[in-house]
């Protein structure tokens, strides 16, 4: 079987932490592949303020040279909210042939059993949790059908948020070496975040 990777979000816009992200959980656990997937209407944040066309070029502007990477669009094709049971689901029945693993910060790790459909979601999916030297988790709290489908990995601390980079961008303020070189010339030529 093919395992792949899923990280979610809102990537807006896509940053070299989500590359990192990814790499780490792939080289750690010997993923195939990693896939994107951008959110349409996440549940737990508000709307993104970049349309899902602009989000999905810039994700693809930011993984076109690696091989191992793609953007699975799935959630921006489907109305309303997006939950990751129910993606997870379409994707199972999409690629049968493939075990997937759902990439999570440790920052969500605790939220898991607080997911919709959790239960069926750990019987769905194995758990990749990226371990940050500053927020350590404690395994203890979580249920056991969770804990026993969690994998850590350890993640290097990098502070880039994209709550961050959209300030930056307003202020005027550099965005190098924060993000893919593709994704800056895809802000600049848009002119996205300047207000």
């Amino acid at each position: 079987m093919r395992k792949v990777g899923l990280l979610g979000g809102t990537f807006d816009p896509v940053h070299n932490g989500h590359l990192l992200a990814a790499e780490t959980a792939r080289d750690a656990l010997g993923l195939d592949e990693v896939w994107f997937i951008p959110t349409l209407v996440p549940p737990h944040k508000p709307q993104p303020g970049t349309d899902g066309a602009r989000r999905r070029d810039m994700l693809e502007a930011a993984l076109a040279n690696n091989p191992a990477f793609r953007v699975e669009d799935i959630e921006l094709r489907k109305e309303g909210t997006s939950y990751t049971i129910e993606t997870v689901t379409e994707l199972r029945r999409r690629y049968p042939a493939a075990q997937f693993h759902w990439i999570v910060g440790s920052d969500m790790i605790r939220d898991l059993p607080n997911w919709r459909r959790a239960e069926e979601l750990a019987e769905a999916v194995d758990f990749i949790g990226l371990e940050r030297p500053d927020q350590p988790s404690d395994d203890a709290l979580l249920p056991e059908y969770i804990r026993s489908k969690l994998v850590r990995a350890s993640m290097p601390l990098v502070g880039i948020s994209s709550t961050d980079i959209r300030r930056r961008i307003r202020e005027g303020r550099s965005v190098r070496y924060m993000l893919p070189d593709p994704v800056i010339e895809y802000i600049q030529r848009d002119g996205l975040y300047e207000s």
